[in-house]
């Protein structure tokens, strides 16, 4: 790149739009173990590896429902459970408009000896509703009276700063 070629990237990235607002978000939910659709699953030589969709619900600071593409991993030898996959989240963040977002890079771990969960939930791709990002860290909380696992979430969020006459029905944001 040459140097007038850089001077004019950094002159452009210095004149975006003011960042956002940052509120910090907390809540609960529930894993609607319950209900999932298991679509494979098949023995590995330590343990077992399975597919389903499942149905989560969300409380507190982000109220609605995060429907759950999950890759699950047990491994009997290590006595971990590892999800990861792909979620949608619809609903609303800290009294906003309704959003959906969507996360491909969270990571759920579950210590099957001592019952100890967590995780982080990156619910950063905007697909639709008002612009923001949310990062999560989720802890087990121990299970409903129907055996779902139940959790605690807490992390923050950022709305994106609204650009000068930009209209909300305009153009459909990019992830």
């Amino acid at each position: 790149m040459t140097p007038l070629a850089l001077a004019c990237a950094m002159a452009a990235a210095g004149s975006a739009a003011p960042a956002g607002r940052t509120v910090q978000v907390s809540g609960h939910g529930v894993d609607l173990l319950n209900g999932a659709l298991v679509h494979s699953e098949e023995r590995t030589p330590t343990g077992l590896r399975r597919q389903s969709t499942e149905i989560v619900e969300l409380e507190g600071d982000l109220h609605g429902r995060v429907l759950y593409q999950v890759a699950t991993l047990i491994d009997d030898t290590a006595h971990t459970l590892v999800n990861t996959g792909e979620q949608v989240y619809s609903g609303t963040v800290a009294g906003s408009a309704p959003v959906l977002l969507r996360d491909d890079q969270f990571r759920f771990e579950v210590n099957l000896a001592s019952g100890a969960e967590h995780g982080r939930v990156y619910l950063v791709h905007h697909l639709a509703g008002p612009p923001v990002r949310c990062t999560l860290d989720v802890t087990g909380s121990g299970r409903d009276a129907a055996g779902n696992p139940t959790f605690s979430y807490r992390g923050s969020c950022t709305f994106a700063a609204a650009a000068a006459g930009a209209s909300s029905s305009s153009s459909r944001p990019q992830t």
